[in-house]
């Protein structure tokens, strides 16, 4: 004989009248019961209340009670007691630096210095300054003999670099107009005058000097007789700008060659 499946045999049964329905929901509220039985004698004291356990049985767990509350609450009352006791030693606020007036991104404002204005056109002259050259130097009364182009030519350089005229005076020793000339040179007057606008070289041509004879000619052409001193006024250029061997000399006073040096000083 074969045995019966035990599906039809299970099938057969349920289809009994009078049989009891199996207890398939009372199940799971005996292992919940159980699992109670047994946190209760694991936990002791510590173990939920009835009504926990009631509602843990209906399928809704109690959530427990949070331990942090209490020590958020604590933080919270700590805090405020320590701002409290904090506030009254709290030192007054300092004055806002410059930093913090400043918004961000930005740098402060420099301080503006005000400069002189600078000149845009450079001078084709280079400028003189506030102090006045020295004086030109005089020789003294007298002629020297051995004065030639030499002189001329470091006087013409002297003049090119100051700006003055030179003035070239040619006599004698023995002359008695160049004597008078000479004590008028030597005035305070007429010394600024001559120190101030003029380079003087004195050429003695009451001599044989053919070095003086042809200076004289170089620089005044004129020829024939000349009366002394024969005074001639070069440019720094070595131009003549007058020479009284043709012009006629100026009266031998302190008036006279003042004025004459004035009028060519410029």
């Amino acid at each position: 004989m074969s045995p019966r499946p035990l599906r039809s045999v299970r099938a057969r049964r349920d289809a009994q009248p009078g049989t009891p329905a199996r207890p398939a929901a009372r199940l799971p509220l005996v292992a919940v019961a159980v699992l109670a039985a047994g946190l209760t004698a694991a936990c002791g004291t510590s173990s939920p209340p009835v009504g926990a356990a009631a509602a843990s049985v209906a399928g809704s767990s109690p959530q427990a009670p949070s331990s942090e509350t209490p020590s958020a609450d604590a933080s919270v009352s700590a805090s405020a007691s320590a701002s409290g006791q904090a506030s009254p030693s709290t030192s007054p606020p300092s004055a806002p630096s410059a930093s913090a007036s400043t918004p961000a991104g930005s740098s402060p404002t420099p301080s503006r210095t005000r400069t002189a204005a600078t000149p845009s056109r450079t001078p084709s002259q280079p400028p003189r300054t506030s102090a006045a050259p020295a004086p030109a130097r005089i020789p003294g009364p007298g002629y020297d003999s051995s004065v030639g182009q030499a002189q001329v030519d470091a006087a013409l350089r002297a003049a090119k670099a100051d700006g003055r005229m030179v003035l070239l005076d040619f006599g004698a020793n023995w002359c008695g107009n160049c004597k008078a000339a000479d004590k008028v040179f030597a005035q305070p007057q007429t010394a600024a005058l001559l120190g101030e606008s003029y380079h003087l070289v004195k050429v003695d041509i009451g001599g044989s000097s053919s070095a003086a004879s042809a200076l004289l000619s170089k620089y005044s052409p004129g020829g024939g007789s000349y009366k002394m001193p024969v005074l001639v006024v070069l440019s720094p250029s070595g131009t003549v700008r007058t020479d009284t061997h043709t012009t006629g000399n100026p009266s031998l006073t302190a008036e006279g060659i003042n004025s004459f040096l004035r009028r060519w000083a410029s």
